[in-house]
C-alpha cells in the first residue's frame, strides 16, 4: 500500500537545507560500510574464536558481499511502495540484529548466517538511501544533498578496517560486532527524531525492471560502474600484497588511512560542483584514476611518488558513488530506487571480481602489474562515460 507524508517533503526542503537528517543517512552508510569491512581486521582473532582457519574467516566478508548481491534488486522491488522512513528505521534494526548475533555466535555457521542477513539488508539500505537522500532536499540541491549522505562510505573505508583491528585486539572480536550493535541503537534514535519521511514510489509510475533497465543511460551507468569499480577493487584489495611485493615501507593500514583522507576531499569536491558539472567532475574522476594508475607503476620503490598515487586515487574515488548515484537517479527519474538497486549489484559484483582477479594476477604474474590493469579497465570507464554523453552523463552537466 503507498502512502503520502502529511507535509510534502519537497515543501519542507525548501525551507531549509536538511543537513542533520543528511548527517543521519551519512552514519548509516558507516554502519553498513563498517560491517561489511569489520572482520577483514579481525580475521586471527575470528579463526581462533571460530575453530577456523583465516581463509575461512574471510569467508564472512564474501558471504556479507552475496547476501547484498542477492538481495538488494529484490529487496527494493518488493518495498518501491513503502514509506521511506520505517524502511530505513527496519534496515538499521537488520544490522542491529545482525551484528548482535554474530557478537554471541557459538560458532562459524551461525555467523555465517548473521553475515548474510547483515549483507542483505545492506542491499536494502544501499538501494534506497541515494534516492531518500535525493527527495529531502530541494531538487536543485539534491546532489549535494547525496554527497553528504555518502561521506559515511568514505570515513568507514578510512577508518573500519584499522578500528577493527585495533577493537579486537583490545577487547576482543565479539565487542567490536557488539559495539556496531549499539551504534545502530543510537542512529536510529536519531533517525527517528531527524530523518523526514517520503512516500514511495505509486505504483502507476513503477516501470518493470527489464524496462527500467532499458531507460536511456542506464545501461551505460551500470558499465561504468562496473569497469571503473572492478578497477579499483582490483588493486585496493591487494594493497597489502602490491606494497610487500613492491619492498615498499609503507604499512598497510596507515596507506588506507591516507587514500580514505584523500577520498574525503574528494567527495567535498563533488558535493560543491555535484549540480552543475556532473559530467565534468564524472570525467576528472576517472581521468585521475588513470593518473594515479600510471604513477604506482612508474613508482617502483619510491615512497613519494607512491604516495602521491594514493592521495590522487582517493581523491580520484571519494566522489566515485556520488557521481554514479546522481547519474543514475538523473537518468532513470522516478524509477531511481529500482536503478540504483542495480547499480549496488553491479558495485558488489565488481567487489567480487577484483577480488578474485587480483588473486589470479597476484598469484600468477605478481602484484606490481595491478596498476597496468588498473589504467586498462578505468580506459573503458572513461570510454564508456565519454559515450554515454546523450543520457548517462549528458554534457551541460
Amino acid at each position: 500500500m503507498t502512502t503520502t507524508c502529511p507535509t510534502p517533503v519537497r515543501e519542507r526542503a525548501h525551507e531549509s537545507f536538511p543537513v542533520p537528517a543528511l548527517v543521519v543517512m551519512a552514519c548509516t552508510g558507516f554502519i553498513v560500510i563498517m560491517t561489511e569491512t569489520l572482520p577483514a581486521g579481525l580475521l586471527p582473532q575470528l579463526a581462533a574464536g571460530l575453530d577456523v582457519s583465516e581463509g575461512g574467516a574471510g569467508q564472512l566478508v564474501s558471504v556479507y558481499a552475496i547476501g547484498t548481491v542477492l538481495a538488494a534488486i529484490p529487496a527494493i522491488t518488493l518495498t518501491r511502495g513503502a514509506r521511506r522512513k520505517p524502511l530505513l528505521l527496519a534496515g538499521l534494526l537488520g544490522f542491529l540484529v545482525a551484528n548482535a548475533v554474530t557478537a554471541v555466535s557459538p560458532s562459524f555457521t551461525i555467523a555465517l548466517v548473521a553475515r548474510f542477513v547483515g549483507g542483505a539488508f545492506s542491499g536494502l539500505l544501499w538501494g534506497m538511501l541515494a534516492g531518500y537522500a535525493r527527495r529531502i532536499a530541494a531538487p536543485e540541491h539534491a546532489g549535494r544533498a547525496l554527497a553528504i549522505a555518502m561521506t559515511g562510505t568514505p570515513v568507514a573505508l578510512c577508518v573500519g578496517t584499522p578500528l577493527g583491528a585495533y577493537l579486537g585486539s583490545t577487547v576482543g572480536w565479539r565487542w567490536s560486532f557488539a559495539a556496531m550493535s549499539l551504534l545502530s541503537v543510537i542512529v536510529m534514535v536519531f533517525a527517528k527524531f531527524l530523518v523526514p519521511d517520503a512516500s514511495g514510489q505509486p505504483s502507476q509510475t513503477r516501470a518493470p525492471l527489464g524496462r527500467v533497465l532499458g531507460i536511456p543511460g542506464v545501461a551505460t551507468i551500470l558499465t561504468v560502474v562496473f569497469v571503473w569499480m572492478l578497477a579499483h577493487n582490483l588493486l585496493y584489495t591487494y594493497i597489502a600484497s602490491y606494497l610487500q611485493q613492491m619492498r615498499l615501507p609503507l604499512r598497510p593500514d596507515l596507506t588506507l588511512l591516507v587514500f580514505g583522507v584523500a577520498a574525503l576531499g574528494g567527495i567535498w569536491i563533488t558535493g560543491v560542483f555535484i549540480d552543475r558539472a556532473l559530467r565534468k567532475l564524472t570525467l576528472a574522476s576517472v581521468t585521475l584514476f588513470i593518473v594515479a594508475g600510471a604513477f604506482l607503476a612508474a613508482a617502483q620503490q619510491s615512497t613519494a611518488l607512491t604516495l602521491l598515487a594514493i592521495v590522487l586515487w582517493g581523491l580520484a574515488f571519494g566522489g566515485s558513488a556520488t557521481q554514479l548515484q546522481t547519474a543514475m537517479g538523473e537518468a532513470a527519474g522516478e524509477n531511481a530506487d529500482a536503478a540504483n538497486a542495480m547499480l549496488t549489484t553491479s558495485f558488489n559484483l565488481a567487489i567480487f571480481a577484483g577480488g578474485a582477479l587480483g588473486a589470479v594476477v597476484v598469484e600468477g604474474v605478481g602484484a606490481p602489474v595491478l596498476p597496468a590493469g588498473m589504467i586498462a579497465l578505468t580506459l573503458m570507464a572513461l570510454v564508456t562515460v565519454c559515450f554515454g554523453r546523450r543520457a548517462a552523463f549528458p554534457a551541460g552537466r
